[in-house]
């Protein structure tokens, strides 16, 4: 159950402000002047640490520290893939293009299908296989041209990110099917110190002035911390399938504001793999909802 008053409509049109949310990564880290590298990932995590101190215990009260002492062993594996995601997201943003980085962030979900199968069992149906192999396709076209170009390292450390995702969202339904439910948002405060102390000996000596910090402090708070607490709302409403749907829209508005507001305008390789990729998936998500559709009313009694 969502939020009261939270219908269905409101819930599409939240996440799909919480993706614009998340979309400014990119074109808010083009405008950094000094900081660099891991500076950039350790100030966004410390923030997103300090943003969520505050925002959880106002949301869910003090027992959420409660929820982390006592959250288990697969909440601790679920907050280091999230370390994991914030680092690798950072860093890769630092060493190649936004475009880039998030078409190969986009694998997510069919990393997290192959995931469930590999090590939950989890049967997928002949549509995801499909949208696997052609999203491996474009991929494999994206990475094949830049061979040679120096931004194969930063799609290398981007694919990271998906890398991570699948196997936090693996370990959270292995834990579901035990009866064991994983509260996220404690998990995302977890990553964010681990990355935070994972990076400050990367980071140092500082380089950021107060430009950079107001930049990356509005990274840790308007782009991680609250669009994580509202994502979590929102996928109380909508189905799996609608969620990540929706998240895609991340990939367009990313590339779209780093073009806009920094100029960066991304490579003709990159659109056609970043297409083969969005493409796959619209299609493996839309047929299942359809799938999924169709057995509800199959499922319906009839009326004699």
């Amino acid at each position: 159950m969502g939020r009261p008053g939270l219908t269905h409509g409101k819930a599409v049109w939240l996440m799909v402000v919480v993706t614009l949310m998340w979309a400014t990564a990119g074109v808010v880290t083009r405008h950094l002047e000094h900081a660099r590298s891991f500076e950039v990932t350790f100030w966004r995590s410390f923030f997103t640490l300090l943003s969520l101190a505050v925002i959880l215990p106002l949301w869910q009260g003090r027992t959420v520290f409660t929820k982390i002492r006592q959250g288990g062993r697969e909440l601790w594996i679920s907050g280091v893939c999230w370390s994991v995601m914030f680092t690798a997201f950072m860093v890769a943003l630092t060493l190649t293009s936004v475009a880039n980085v998030l078409v190969t962030m986009a694998l997510g979900p069919l990393l997290t299908a192959l995931g469930a199968r590999i090590f939950i069992g989890h049967r997928l149906p002949a549509r995801t296989w499909a949208a696997i192999v052609v999203a491996g396709l474009g991929i494999g076209w994206m990475y094949g041209t830049q061979l040679g170009e120096g931004q194969l390292l930063g799609t290398l450390v981007a694919l990271c990110v998906p890398l991570a995702g699948a196997c936090n969202w693996t370990v959270v339904q292995h834990a579901h099917a035990k009866g064991h439910d994983i509260d996220l948002v404690p998990a995302v405060l977890i990553g964010a110190v681990i990355s935070s102390l994972v990076t400050l000996p990367l980071a140092w000596p500082f380089q950021a002035n107060g430009h950079d910090l107001g930049l990356l402090a509005f990274l840790g708070l308007f782009q991680l911390a609250i669009p994580c607490v509202l994502s979590v709302l929102c996928a109380r409403v909508l189905k799996a399938p609608e969620v990540a749907l929706l998240a895609l829209l991340e990939v367009i508005f990313g590339i779209a504001l780093a073009w806009i507001g920094a100029g960066e305008e991304p490579e003709p390789a990159v659109l056609t793999g970043g297409a083969l990729v969005i493409g796959a998936l619209v299609f493996n998500e839309l047929l299942g909802l359809r799938d999924r559709r169709e057995a509800s009313r199959e499922a319906l009694p009839t009326v004699h």
